[in-house]
């Protein structure tokens, strides 16, 4: 025997038969609620009162205000990120390259396809630093002499 179960548009019988149980029986649905939670069923279903504005009330929205002007600088960050933050705010403008080690020793990366960078720097940035590309990082030449360099050629004071 076959049994084939297709959809209807009108609701199944049982639950018909179900909602009528429920709607007989309300009141006593609602007491027992009422008993259980202690008076807090009917309370919740009761329209609440909204509240009303005394007095001013002044609501200001928005993001934080915006600086004037970017004040640039050059930073390398502890993880060896070579990046240019607004000093106004201390928030990131660009990453220009990381320092990494090959072969023992630290050599600057410049933010490039070339050197495998999702996200590299604008064609001018990277003509004006090509030179400092690769430039390996010493005791006399170190990451302090690196970010003043960056800036120079970048025009950062």
């Amino acid at each position: 025997m076959v049994e084939i179960i297709s959809k209807r548009d009108d609701p199944r019988r049982e639950d018909v038969q179900v909602k009528r149980l429920i709607e007989q029986n309300r009141s006593t649905i609602v007491r027992l609620a009422d008993q259980i939670s202690g008076g807090g069923y009917s309370t919740s279903r009761k329209p609440r009162q909204k509240p009303k504005a005394e007095g001013l009330i002044i609501h200001v929205g928005g993001g934080s205000p915006v600086a004037a002007e970017a004040d640039p600088s050059i930073r390398v960050s502890i993880n060896g990120r070579v990046v240019s933050v607004d000093r106004n705010t201390g928030r990131q403008l660009h990453h220009i390259g990381d320092i990494r080690n090959r072969g023992g020793a630290q050599v600057f990366v410049l933010a490039t396809k070339q050197n495998g960078f999702f996200s590299p720097v604008d064609e001018t940035v990277a003509q004006a630093l090509a030179s400092l590309d690769g430039s390996q990082l010493t005791a006399t030449y170190n990451e302090e002499q690196l970010a003043v360099d960056i800036g120079v050629k970048l025009g950062i004071a």
